[in-house]
């Protein structure tokens, strides 16, 4: 059995937020059925429809994205809104797998104006629910 490669984890630091949010992944599935495109590209990146799209049941990770945008907004005090947009957060894997944020624009700024330095985010989901946790930081 071989040795894995060694694991970096972001370096610690000051917590500034902390968001976490939990969702029903029946209301995201009835959603996606009722409006379909219209609200798959409000709410979710390319990058995340693209990935979400392939999987057998997409609802589920589109489910556990949403509740990652609501964490990491919660993390910033401010919600979905004037200073964030849905699409300004954008959930992807890492090459481990672990779920990383990207951010446009807008939201680079606001880390700017709060002085964050990084997001970390976990995500998880059953048939039935989907969370996340994000956690704001300035290192």
């Amino acid at each position: 059995m071989s040795t894995p490669p060694p694991i970096s984890l972001p370096a610690g630091g000051t917590v500034l937020g902390l968001g976490c949010d939990l969702i029903e992944v029946e209301r995201i599935r009835g959603v996606l059925e009722r409006h379909g495109d219209r609200f798959l590209h409000r709410v979710f990146t390319e990058e995340e429809r693209a990935y979400c799209s392939q999987l057998k049941y997409p609802y589920k990770h589109y489910a556990a994205r949403w509740a990652a945008k609501e964490a990491a907004s919660k993390a910033f005090t401010t919600g979905i809104g004037p200073w964030l947009e849905w699409t300004s957060i954008s959930i992807y894997h890492g090459e481990r797998k672990e779920p990383l944020v990207r951010f446009d624009d807008k939201a680079r700024a606001l880390m700017a104006q709060v002085g964050a330095t990084n997001v970390l985010v976990s995500l998880s989901h059953t048939e039935t629910h989907a969370m996340a946790m994000a956690v704001l930081v300035r290192g």
